[in-house]
């Protein structure tokens, strides 16, 4: 379990580029409908909390930490994922990372964790330099959106909201798998979602 004592990580914020932005709660109820996601999970990537608050609200007992201190008394804030050992009893790592450092988020996670879900870019498919994430890595299921996701907006933004020009999918290892990867699409329209306008943030 992570406590509350400070872990000053290595990186700076700029380096590690604190680009939280709002993850719709449609997309992690439609990762419940096509995933069976543990009873204890990490969200270390967590933000204000709204991919928290989904997993909550359907009973998974959810660790909540991000570096950056958003004001939430139940998550561990200033901590450095980077840096983070996995916490006693997690069975599972879902986030959706920061952009920036999701390839390090990636490496990191699977090395600690034997199942890891994230919401990442469809375009994380490509590029040679993630060919050890990507290839023999344990990299079992790939969903993909049928439609665009709400658009993703910085956290706590207040403007219109929109559909995202990027297609994304929820990546998911799990370690010990062997062989090639299955790839479905999924719809998370005509789903439940939070009663902020469909947006968790993460």
């Amino acid at each position: 379990m992570l406590d509350k004592s400070a872990n000053a990580g290595q990186h700076s914020y700029e380096a590690r580029g604190a680009d939280c932005y709002q993850t719709p709660s449609c997309a992690v109820e439609a990762l419940l409908r096509v995933e069976n996601v543990p009873h204890h999970v990490w969200e270390p990537a967590c933000g204000p909390g709204a991919i928290v608050r989904v997993l909550r609200d359907h009973g998974h007992q959810v660790i909540a930490s991000d570096l950056i201190d958003y004001g939430d008394p139940t998550h561990f804030y200033g901590r450095d994922f980077l840096m983070e050992k996995l916490p006693k009893g997690v069975e599972i790592i879902c986030t959706n990372p920061p952009y920036q450092l999701a390839d390090a988020f990636v490496r990191h996670a699977i090395k600690i964790c034997p199942l890891v879900i994230m919401l990442l870019r469809l375009a994380f498919l490509e590029s040679v330099k993630r060919s050890d994430i990507l290839d023999n890595a344990g990299l079992a299921r790939i969903h993909v959106a049928k439609e665009r996701l709400p658009m993703m907006h910085r956290a706590l933004w207040a403007g219109p909201r929109a559909s995202s020009a990027i297609p994304f999918a929820w990546f998911c290892w799990s370690r010990g798998h062997q062989g090639p990867t299955t790839i479905d699409r999924f719809s998370w329209r005509n789903l439940p979602t939070s009663k902020d306008n469909g947006l968790a943030s993460s």
